[in-house]
């Protein structure tokens, strides 16, 4: 399966961890299953202006064991959040 159709629809998400707060942003973790490792993916949220703004992180990392893929998620969005600020919904 190629890297863009594991990226747009050829995985499966894992279940839903529960959204982290960080700096005024609301992130949710929700890897993505691919055989027996999970690529890095979450939502990140922000209150802007009266409407909920949303950026879909994906990362080409992957990791072994959901856990450990849901904090990483979660560390790397934590990442952009620092680098982009805001920028992140543009």
């Amino acid at each position: 399966m190629s890297l863009l159709k594991r990226l747009f629809g050829g995985g499966a998400a894992a279940p839903e961890a529960a959204a982290e707060d960080y700096k005024g942003y609301r992130i949710t973790p929700m890897p993505i299953a691919e055989g027996q490792q999970y690529r890095l993916s979450a939502r990140v949220e922000k209150e802007m202006g009266g409407e909920t703004k949303t950026h879909t992180l994906i990362r080409a990392d992957t990791v072994a064991g959901l856990e450990a893929a849901q904090a990483a998620s979660v560390e790397k969005a934590q990442q952009v959040i620092d680098a982009l600020g805001d920028g992140i919904f543009k």
